[in-house]
């Protein structure tokens, strides 16, 4: 395996309107403060926020696409949102490989996405299992 700690990959998405009205038709979830402007308005945020989980699935885009030599099965991810993603924010999603089982192809990766001026608005810890 050439997969070593410290490596890592990454994606950047941006954030449209048309990104979070797909995810809301995906997921069910049509909660207002993702949709609608006015209610959005009101709230502490001032404007819509995006779903916290279109974070969680450019993490998995990381691992599904960058790691695309090495045939990935997620087995665990946690995560830590830390601020709002607003529409049309540019998330950039990394990877950083932190350990490497010595007895089995599971690897540890911390999980960190930033928006458009470096600030962090996902933190959090994934396993992997590399497939043969």
């Amino acid at each position: 395996m050439d997969l070593k700690v410290g490596d890592k990959f990454s994606t950047t998405k941006q954030i449209t309107d048309a990104v979070v009205r797909a995810f809301a038709e995906l997921s069910g979830d049509f909660n207002p403060i993702h949709l609608d402007e006015g209610f959005a308005a009101k709230t502490q945020f001032k404007r819509r926020i995006a779903h916290g989980m279109i974070s969680g699935a450019l993490i998995s885009a990381v691992l599904g696409y960058e790691f695309k030599e090495r045939k990935v099965v997620y087995l665990s991810q946690t995560m830590k949102f830390i601020a709002p993603v607003f529409i049309d924010d540019t998330v950039t999603a990394t990877a950083t490989v932190t350990n490497i089982r010595e007895d089995k192809p599971i690897v540890t990766i911390e999980t960190v996405c930033t928006n458009q001026s470096g600030e962090t608005v996902v933190t959090g810890e994934g396993k992997i299992m590399l497939l043969k």
